[in-house]
């Protein structure tokens, strides 16, 4: 009898192992960050809120390419963002009052974010992406 050969690798963004890190949050003069990363002083994702103008900005740290593709249990959509040389990092800018940013926070434990050129992020959704979007909206 031949060996059981195994079956394929699984290549969906659900079943990636989780990107190494924990969130942090803290408020800034224009409103509230909430970061991901093996530490604080150095996230690989954030999300930040500009209260006065009801945005929020979304950063991948690293130099990749101008579109953030976001994944969630909801489905997945693309984002335009802008490439930022220091720190090298791609930002997409939306308004708070954007639903895909409740699917966010609500996403079922996780959520990616891809951009072209960089390593794929499968980051836990925790309380403090639903913290940063409500200090917007509030």
């Amino acid at each position: 009898v031949a060996p059981a050969t195994p079956g394929p690798v699984a290549t969906e963004w659900l079943y990636r192992p989780a990107t190494p890190g924990t969130w942090s949050y803290r408020t800034d003069a224009g409103g509230s960050v909430a970061q991901f990363g093996a530490s604080a002083a150095d996230p690989v994702f954030s999300l930040h809120c500009d209260r006065a103008a009801r945005r929020i900005s979304l950063a991948r740290a690293g130099a990749g390419q101008g579109v953030m593709l976001l994944r969630t249990s909801y489905g997945a959509v693309n984002w335009p963002a802008t490439v930022t040389a220091a720190p090298a990092q791609v930002v997409a800018t939306r308004a708070a009052s954007d639903t895909v940013l409740d699917q966010l926070a609500y996403s079922r434990g996780r959520f990616a974010v891809e951009v072209q050129g960089l390593t794929p992020l499968i980051v836990p959704a925790w309380a403090e992406v639903g913290r940063v979007i409500e200090d917007c909206r509030g």
